[in-house]
């Protein structure tokens, strides 16, 4: 009788013990991804005849792989940006062209991403399209890559114009062989967009809006985007002549990090 009175209080125990640490665990698995203020929206739903492709969300960008964060190929902005956005496309579309965002809102995981990828100087997988005549030892110091990113606060794109009727783009194929980025347009990744000289996200100062080597309608399809998104309310980076932000931005110091899903936006849509 003693040891079977034994054996049941050590059973007891030891479920006691289980329960206890199941308690303790479950919380850290019932954990939830951070959901977006309610003034972020989904671009789509303000504006749905802007092109949207979201190159984080798959392999064709300059790390190779889709970024952390990058659930759904969804653009999210503040709302004060994404209409402003909409006044922009109003006004394109007049003159025969459309919008087309590459980046919106970008999680602060998707920004650690990009720091990892830089600080491993082994992984040159995507120098011969992003950044042929860059240093990967030279990403921080030359301002292609930063711990921070205004796109994290949620009134930052990157975009650029398509001249209507837009046909698609075609997807890319991993392994498939790079030209760099600034090649004649022709020769690099198709894009559907109008001639801007070189391509997204390319790592050279020939993508500074208004490098003097950038002319004749490469330079006339760079002043277009950047005197409409200037007009109302843009402010666009010099060194990149797709990345422009909204002012007075809504979250000017706040770096959020919920992921790119419409999950994020609370279940609005």
């Amino acid at each position: 009788m003693t040891r079977l009175t034994s054996a049941v209080r050590g059973l007891v125990t030891a479920l006691a013990a289980l329960l206890a640490v199941t308690a303790v665990s479950a919380p850290a698995r019932a954990e939830t991804d951070p959901k977006a203020p309610k003034d972020f929206v989904a671009l789509r739903s303000v504006d749905p005849t802007i092109i949207q492709e979201m190159r984080y969300f798959t392999p064709h960008n300059f790390v190779g792989e889709r970024i952390d964060g990058y659930e759904q190929p969804v653009c999210i902005l503040t709302r004060p940006a994404a209409d402003a956005l909409h006044k922009v496309q109003q006004k394109l579309l007049r003159e025969g062209y459309t919008l087309k965002v590459y980046d919106c809102y970008r999680p602060q995981r998707a920004v650690n991403h990009f720091v990892r990828w830089a600080e491993d100087l082994d992984d040159q997988a995507t120098k011969g399209e992003f950044y042929p005549n860059v240093d990967k030892t030279r990403l921080f110091a030359d301002g292609y890559i930063a711990e921070k990113s205004g796109h994290s606060r949620g009134s930052t794109m990157d975009l650029t114009i398509v001249k209507l009727p837009a046909r698609p783009t075609r997807p890319y194929h991993p392994g498939e062989p790079l030209v760099p980025c600034f090649a004649p347009k022709d020769e690099r990744f198709p894009d559907n967009s109008v001639d801007m000289g070189t391509g997204f996200d390319c790592f050279d100062t020939l993508a500074h809006t208004l490098d003097p080597r950038i002319q004749g309608q490469q330079r006339a399809n760079r002043l277009l985007l950047k005197s409409t998104m200037e007009g109302l309310g843009f402010v666009n980076l010099a060194e990149e002549w797709w990345h422009y932000t909204y002012r007075p931005e809504p979250y000017p110091d706040t770096y959020f990090d919920f992921p790119v899903s419409w999950k994020s936006l609370v279940g609005r849509r």
